[in-house]
């Protein structure tokens, strides 16, 4: 494909990038999938025909972290002429020139550089700061659009190009540009708007794949990483987890619309309570949670950023009601203890029962307390622990409880084993509000050593402490897996008749 004085070449999914006008244009994916050298081609090509380009990251403290190396490559490679490569810059005879910024700690000082597109290499580490003045900063000065006017030229507004592999699912660029494309790129790998242009490739999209010399990392990568590590470096999927977290990427990934798999229809056919399940905000417009279960498919999962904690809590009974909900969970620690009797005004007149779960609860006090955590076999001698002495408290007990249903349908999904459809889960994309934001949220729960040995989950509060974010729909779905107590049918005793004498 052809672009300014030079012709570059590229595969045929990112031509699209060149033709249409867009503010910002993102290509997202995993190693060698071509994104940086075909925008250093671009960005080269817009050089010679005499513009002025910046390449920046978000820290940038010498000219070896910039994309320098790269550029001066690909001119050798390409065999592209009129360039001149200096320590610091890359300038072009008809008046073009390349050059470099970090953007953390100048982000405004681009207002004034007249320049006429910006490339950010690595944009997954772009920060919210940097974020929010970006559009702003990169932009054509009143002075220079009347410059433009008065010599009778249209007035161009600079391109904003972004490369990048996935951080987390959290991340400020994934929540401000990528979270609305997501979907689309699942099905198609493109999205487009009328601000921008999203472009998913990876290595299986590159032509010249078996050429870069990469196969034999890919294969090394493929039998000693984790699948989780692997889609993240190969695939560009999202590198939701953290040290010690109890549920896997992988196995999230296995859960999405496990119920919509072919062979697996009929064993999902949901049964049972609906169980809608609710995590009220910590304090003031906290961010809320809501779930919905039958059976094993978590049909709905919606956020509430707005709102104190009374509107919160009139927001999930609404939905219950509206889900035609059997059961209502809410966290009754915290915030979420004074809401009984709201609780209970919502559901009069209805079918629906309610609980307030109480994570915090341990030792004998936490649900199923006596009852055998794990029955053991072959072994006379050794006594069965009980929940109380397997786990610190509900919260451990029921985020372990979600963890083996994800890993249980990792193994029948990916695996191909037989699993009892009642200990498996699959959440229905359809139903949430964001499933990249919740998959984060999903692996981002740590185990937290216990001096006695207990399995103990982080705490919200440790968890904040080092910077996760509070895991609201996840524990909604956590809290999702209550199981309603059994109803006892009594037969009716029929007494032989009496006689009289």
């Amino acid at each position: 494909m052809s672009a300014s004085a030079l012709k570059i070449e590229c595969v045929d999914k990112l031509g699209v990038l060149i033709q249409k006008k867009k503010r910002i244009k993102i290509l997202v994916g995993g190693r060698a999938s071509t994104k940086s050298t075909f925008v250093a081609d671009y960005v080269l090509s817009r050089v010679s025909a005499g513009e002025r380009w910046c390449c920046a990251r978000e820290i940038q403290n010498t000219i070896e972290d910039s994309v320098h190396v790269l550029l001066g490559d690909e001119i050798e490679r390409c065999g592209f002429k009129g360039f001149h490569v200096s320590a610091t810059d890359i300038t072009h005879l008809r008046g073009g020139r390349a050059f470099y910024k970090g953007l953390s700690r100048n982000i405004t000082s681009l207002k004034g550089l007249n320049t006429q597109g910006l490339w950010i290499e690595e944009g997954e580490g772009l920060s919210a700061a940097t974020l929010k003045v970006l559009t702003a900063s990169v932009r054509v000065s009143a002075k220079d659009a009347q410059k433009g006017r008065e010599a009778g030229h249209a007035v161009t507004v600079p391109e904003i190009w972004i490369t990048m592999n996935r951080g987390a699912s959290k991340d400020p660029i994934a929540q401000k540009f990528l979270a609305r494309a997501e979907k689309e790129l699942a099905r198609c790998g493109y999205y487009e708007d009328d601000m921008m242009i999203v472009v998913q490739i990876n290595y299986d999209e590159n032509p010249w794949f078996e050429e870069s010399g990469l196969k034999q990392e890919l294969d090394d990568d493929r039998l000693h990483m984790s699948q989780g590590e692997f889609d993240h470096k190969w695939g560009g999927h999202y590198s939701d987890t953290v040290e010690n977290a109890i549920i896997k990427p992988e196995w999230f990934d296995a859960a999405i619309d496990a119920h919509k798999i072919k062979r697996l229809e009929k064993v999902f056919t949901p049964h049972g309570a609906r169980i809608a399940a609710h995590d009220p905000s910590d304090t003031g417009t906290d961010a809320k949670g809501y779930a919905l279960r039958h059976g094993s498919i978590v049909l709905k999962v919606k956020g509430k950023d707005t709102g104190e904690v009374d509107e919160g809590c009139d927001w999930a009974t609404g939905m219950a009601i509206q889900d035609n909900a059997d059961w209502f969970v809410w966290d009754g620690d915290g915030m979420g203890a004074g809401l009984k009797r709201q609780v209970s005004t919502a559901f009069a007149g209805t079918s629906i029962k309610y609980h307030m779960f109480r994570g915090s609860l341990s030792g004998s006090g936490q649900d199923n307390a006596k009852k055998v955590y794990q029955p053991q076999y072959g072994d006379e001698n050794t006594k069965p622990k009980t929940y109380a002495e397997t786990f610190k408290n509900n919260r451990a007990q029921y985020y372990t409880d979600l963890a083996t249903r994800f890993y249980n349908t990792y193994r029948c999904v990916v695996k191909k084993e037989y699993i009892d459809p009642d200990d498996m889960i699959s959440i229905d994309s359809e139903g949430v509000d964001n499933i990249a934001n919740l998959r984060s949220e999903v692996c981002r729960i740590p185990k937290k050593d216990n001096p006695n040995g207990l399995i103990q989950i982080m705490s919200k509060d440790d968890m904040k402490r080092l910077e996760i974010d509070s895991p609201n729909e996840s524990d909604s779905i956590m809290m999702s897996v209550f199981k309603p107590p059994a109803k006892v049918v009594r037969e009716p005793i029929n007494y032989p008749p009496m006689s009289i004498v």
